[in-house]
């Protein structure tokens, strides 16, 4: 039997990314701009260039080239070129660009911004994206105003928008990760921050054991169990954290909250009548809609598929822990987790058109995430030999998974390509675990 408590306790953020064909294979979009072929096997990284703006605040000039270098590193789709290497009279070009220039440092796009601060603690940010191949016209442009710890949010609104001009496909820049970490004695908060690691806040105020983060779809809220009352229940509070409320107090456990899609229902797992079982509540009073499992095996770990009309879960009912998917009344339950004897903690890709499921997998004595098409069958590894990494999440647009990890180079939260190209990214150091990547926030 396994423990209970494992199942989704542990766990820093893997980060994904993406390729696109060799050379720079594109398809034009029906609205005009061009699309990089996000499905091309062999595709290859889009080499982009992201010059320090000159005519700016040199500040927030530094700040914006960080936060976009980053953003558009980790999408997957880029290969963000050394600025050492760059040939062009950057003072003479200000937001403009000599195509001549660029093209010969190997640069297909340029991001080029003007940072200004304008008194009174407020910026405004010009943003302007070109292709090499098309000249000096800007292909996209954009402009933000607002107060000065804007910086950061307004930078990922424009990579955003660059992500979406070049594949059609939503970015996650400004989507938010929540993690357990531990305190004195027993103590276990929950915290939450930007994808990328910044703006790391308490969710949960207490000195109690508060495991299992979940968000609410819209970002807004989050599920998780406390011992606040000494008994592991189930509660909802704020994603910026604030007075919780219990929905869930029957004895024993209320634990491994899953949001449905539409936010009107949670699965979670009861022992209240002596065995852990899946049970679908609703969300707003926690009330028991429906008992989805019945039997005299360990079930956890529900997780919704993204159309809310399956849910995978975890049973030792073969012997070790295994991935099992049913239907939303709990019909149709089968095992899908063929690798090995022991797989845990599944969560579904929300990307549209897929049934890709990423979860917890032991070989030879180590944890390791992996990924599953239940279409095709088809496994990747996203890490091997690099630690102990459990507890995966998807991104927003299903590019990227968060996961926690315990290895040489560091303890933390990393986030990888969820096709198992590139190097993981830490984005958190320390031991962090129960990794959930929310939404943005509305």
């Amino acid at each position: 039997m396994f423990q209970v408590s494992s199942l989704k306790s542990l766990a820093p953020a893997i980060f994904v990314a993406l390729v696109f064909c060799g050379g720079h294979q594109r398809t034009a979009r029906a609205d005009g701009p061009v699309v990089i072929d996000i499905t091309d096997p062999q595709r290859s990284l889009y080499p982009v260039a992201i010059p320090l703006a000159v005519d700016s605040d040199p500040n927030l000039a530094k700040q914006v080239q960080s936060v976009a270098s980053f953003d558009l590193k980790v999408a997957g789709w880029f290969k963000v070129l050394d600025p050492k290497s760059f040939l062009a009279s950057l003072g003479k070009e200000k937001l403009s660009i000599d195509p001549v220039d660029w093209r010969n440092v190997g640069a297909f796009g340029v991001v080029k911004y003007r940072a200004q601060a304008l008194g009174g603690g407020r910026i405004q940010l010009e943003f302007r994206l070109y292709e090499v191949e098309k000249g000096a016209v800007a292909v996209l442009s954009k402009s933000y105003r607002g107060d000065l710890h804007d910086v950061r949010g307004f930078t990922h609104q424009w990579c955003n928008e660059v992500v979406k001009y070049f594949t059609g496909e939503d970015g996650f820049f400004g989507s938010q990760i929540a993690f357990v970490t531990g305190g004195r004695k027993r103590t276990k908060r929950i915290l939450a921050m930007d994808f990328d690691g910044f703006n790391v806040h308490s969710v949960t105020r207490n000195r109690y054991i508060n495991i299992l983060p979940a968000f609410s779809p819209d970002g807004s809220k989050i599920a998780f169990t406390s011992y606040m009352r000494k008994n592991p229940d189930l509660y909802v509070t704020s994603a910026g954290g604030g007075r919780a409320r219990r929905i869930s107090g029957h004895r024993g456990m209320n634990t491994g909250a899953a949001w449905s899609p539409d936010g009107s229902k949670i699965a979670a797992t009861l022992s209240k009548d002596g065995n852990p079982e899946i049970y679908l509540l609703d969300a707003r009073t926690g009330s028991i809609l429906k008992r989805l499992t019945n039997s005299r095996y360990i079930e956890t770990g529900p997780a919704f598929s993204p159309d809310g009309k399956k849910i995978a879960f975890v049973s030792d009912r073969q012997g070790g822990p295994q991935v099992f998917v049913m239907n939303l009344d709990g019909s149709g339950q089968h095992r899908v987790s063929m690798n090995g004897s022991y797989n845990t903690e599944p969560t579904w890709s929300p990307r549209p058109g897929t049934r890709i499921l990423a979860y917890t997998t032991r070989a030879k004595g180590h944890f390791d995430i992996v990924t599953l098409d239940l279409a095709s069958g088809a496994m990747v590894r996203i890490t091997q030999n690099a630690g102990t990494n459990e507890t995966p999440s998807f991104s927003p647009n299903g590019r990227a998974i968060a996961f926690a990890s315990r290895r040489p180079e560091g303890d933390g939260v990393y986030i990888a390509n969820a096709d198992g190209t590139g190097d993981p990214v830490r984005v958190w150091s320390g031991n962090g675990t129960s990794i959930d990547w929310g939404p943005a926030p509305k």
